[in-house]
């Protein structure tokens, strides 16, 4: 199965560019879901209907849904939610307290992703398309497996050797100690959460089968959000095949405060295409009516697609490669791109088996491009 999701900084049309995608697909015959993972929901208004946490038939072959993190609490975090509130009211806490503290940081973004490993494995799709949370939200997305797998590993460990053999059967002769120590259905809930993401990087990662597209305006803050969020799509070694700058001014549009904007929309259009090359850069003009509805989707479908398949991988470009040169030493070459421009600065540290790299700022004046190393052996 195919998948295409879509980031960038908020408001600048994503959700508007995902469903017209999905429009065009569906359109051409591929059985198409797009999912909205962004807890402010607008998937729904794009296409002027109600949708809910299950996938909606929107037209012949398109299909919609919006993440829930509510139902998804209650259908596969209960069991869990309902052993924090009892911990809380063993001592003594009440109320709202009780709630919150069943749920985790990064809860939602979890569901978000097994959502995109089901559909995957699943492939009862032919195309999942993903209107992804602002730029933010979307990296942290990425961190999560990592982060949750070393948590999932100690839970293991901690209920294999203390809490099975130990602390359970002493907790039965202990009525205090019974109310704190979790059920084994506890534990089995925790880990079927948790491994529901197991090798979803190694799937978005994939660039035969997912690829992230880019959504931004022709303004400053929207490029620098952008070059970050490919930066860091680059190290997860994610392929981003398209970008589309949203909302260009068309020549039609008269007026002096207009020829102004239009100057200023030229020259950072400018800056884009010499910043993301290779990477194809599509222009969507500011249309003349709120793009609302199927109709307008579609519309939107034809600018940004024209003839061409939108399941289609637009570019693929190798993010990491290691070559052996001689016993013990290698060269890693990593593609990171806006290293050497826009004033950046970039840092290599080596400690044991871990390679970090660092990018900064520099001042305005007297800057210099750097790509340092400080550990021999790097």
């Amino acid at each position: 199965m195919r998948t295409i999701i879509f980031t960038g900084k908020g408001g600048v049309g994503k959700t508007s560019i995902a469903a017209a995608t999905a429009v065009k697909a569906s359109s051409m015959g591929f059985n198409t879901l797009v999912i909205s993972t962004d807890p402010a929901h607008s998937l729904g208004d794009s296409f002027d209907i109600e949708l809910g946490p299950s996938p909606i038939k929107i037209s012949e072959k398109l299909f919609g849904q919006e993440v829930s993190v509510y139902g998804d609490l209650t259908l596969n975090w209960e069991v869990v939610r309902a052993h924090f509130a009892h911990i809380m009211e063993v001592q003594g806490i009440k109320g709202i307290y009780v709630e919150e503290m069943g749920v985790l940081p990064g809860m939602e973004e979890l569901f978000s992703l097994s959502y995109i490993k089901r559909y995957s494995e699943s492939k009862e799709y032919d195309l999942l398309v993903v209107d992804c949370a602002p730029t933010g939200e979307t990296l942290r997305l990425l961190s999560l497996p990592e982060t949750f797998g070393w948590m999932l590993k100690m839970i293991r460990t901690l209920e294999k050797f203390v809490v099975k053999p130990l602390i359970r059967p002493l907790s039965k002769k202990i009525g205090r100690l019974h109310d704190l120590v979790p059920e084994t259905e506890v534990y089995d809930q925790i880990e079927h959460l948790f491994t529901s993401v197991e090798g979803i990087i190694a799937l978005l990662s994939d660039g035969t089968q997912t690829t992230v597209r880019l959504v931004m305006n022709p303004e400053k803050m929207v490029i620098k959000e952008s070059m970050r969020a490919l930066t860091y799509l680059n190290l997860y070694g994610i392929t981003v095949d398209q970008v589309v700058i949203n909302r260009v001014f068309i020549n039609e549009i008269d007026g002096q405060y207009m020829d102004e904007w239009k100057n200023i929309q030229h020259k950072y259009i400018e800056q884009i295409e010499r910043s993301f090359a290779p990477i194809p850069i599509t222009k969507v003009p500011l249309f003349r009516r709120e793009v609302l509805g199927l109709e307008m989707l579609k519309e939107v479908g034809e600018v940004v697609y024209g003839d061409t398949n939108p399941l289609d991988i637009f570019y693929h470009e190798e993010h990491t490669a290691i070559t052996k040169i001689s016993d013990g030493h290698y060269i890693m070459k990593l593609r990171l791109p806006f290293a050497f421009d826009n004033k950046m600065e970039t840092n290599v540290l080596q400690l044991g088996d871990s390679l970090t790299l660092r990018n900064r700022q520099l001042p305005e004046r007297g800057y210099s491009s750097s790509f340092s190393c400080r550990n021999e052996g790097c």
